[in-house]
C-alpha cells in the first residue's frame, strides 16, 4: 500500500496543502503556469508552503538533503517543547490561533484570537446570535485585518476549522442560519467581512490546526460538551 502524500500548490486555482494528488491535480490542471510538488510528510509540505515557492527553490538548491526547512525570520519555526509553553515543537510560535464558541447551535456565539507565543488574548468579539461556524469564519477575517493593519503581512492563523477556511478562500460565508430579526446584526457582520475580503488580499497562511495530533486549539474556549 503507497504511503500517503502531501501536496503543496503554490501557485494554482487555489493555493494551499493538498492531501491528495486528485485534489491537487484539480488545483493545478489547466492553470498556466502552475506551481506544485509532493512532500512525504504534512509537516514538510506545511514548512515549504509558509516559506514560498522561490524560498523553498532557493533551500531546496544551497541544502537539497536537509530535512529542515527554515523560512525568514517573521515565519521562523521554533521548536518548542510541549511542557512549559505547551505548544507542540511543529506548532509555529510567531503566528496567531483563532477559535469560537456558540452556547447552542444557533445561539450565543462568539470568537476570540490569541498569539500563540505568549497565549496572550489579541481581540475578542461577542456575544452574538449566530453559529459557530459563522463565528469561525469572523474570527479568521478579523485576524487577517488586523495583521494587514499591523503590517504583518506573512504571520500564519491558525484555525481548526475546515468549513471556515473554505468559506474565506470562496470570499463568501455559506452559512443556512436563518435571517431575522435576531440574526441580522450577524449577517451584518458576514456582509462586512466578505467586503474585506473581496476588497483586500493578503499574503499570510491560513492553517489547519491539527486537533487529533495536537489537541484544542490554543484559543479555544474550552466549552466542550
Amino acid at each position: 500500500m503507497a504511503k500517503q502524500k502531501f501536496y503543496v500548490v503554490w501557485d494554482g486555482a487555489e493555493d494551499g496543502v493538498y492531501t491528495s494528488w486528485e485534489a491537487c491535480k484539480e488545483a493545478v490542471s489547466g492553470f498556466s503556469g502552475a506551481k506544485y510538488k509532493a512532500f512525504k510528510t504534512e509537516a514538510e509540505a506545511e514548512d515549504a508552503f509558509e516559506m514560498g515557492y522561490e524560498a523553498y527553490q532557493k533551500k531546496a538548491l544551497t541544502s537539497p538533503s536537509s530535512p529542515s526547512l527554515q523560512s525568514s525570520p517573521s515565519m521562523e519555526k521554533e521548536k518548542i517543547p510541549f511542557s512549559g509553553s505547551g505548544l507542540p515543537s511543529a506548532a509555529i510560535s510567531d503566528s496567531i490561533a483563532v477559535d469560537a464558541a456558540c452556547s447552542g447551535n444557533p445561539g450565543k456565539m462568539e470568537y476570540r484570537g490569541v498569539y500563540l507565543r505568549t497565549g496572550k488574548e489579541i481581540f475578542h468579539y461577542g456575544p452574538v446570535w449566530g453559529t459557530n461556524n459563522i463565528g469561525e469564519f469572523l474570527a479568521i477575517v478579523h485576524g487577517l485585518a488586523l495583521l494587514k493593519q499591523k503590517g504583518l503581512h506573512t504571520m500564519p492563523i491558525y484555525s481548526d476549522s475546515v468549513n471556515a477556511q473554505l468559506w474565506v478562500k470562496r470570499k463568501m460565508c455559506k452559512t443556512t442560519l436563518e435571517r431575522n430579526e435576531k440574526s441580522e446584526p450577524i449577517y451584518q457582520l458576514i456582509a462586512r467581512a466578505e467586503n474585506w475580503l473581496r476588497n483586500n488580499s493578503y499574503q499570510n497562511p491560513i492553517i489547519k490546526w491539527p486537533t487529533e495530533e495536537w489537541g484544542e486549539i490554543p484559543a479555544d474556549f474550552g466549552r466542550k460538551g
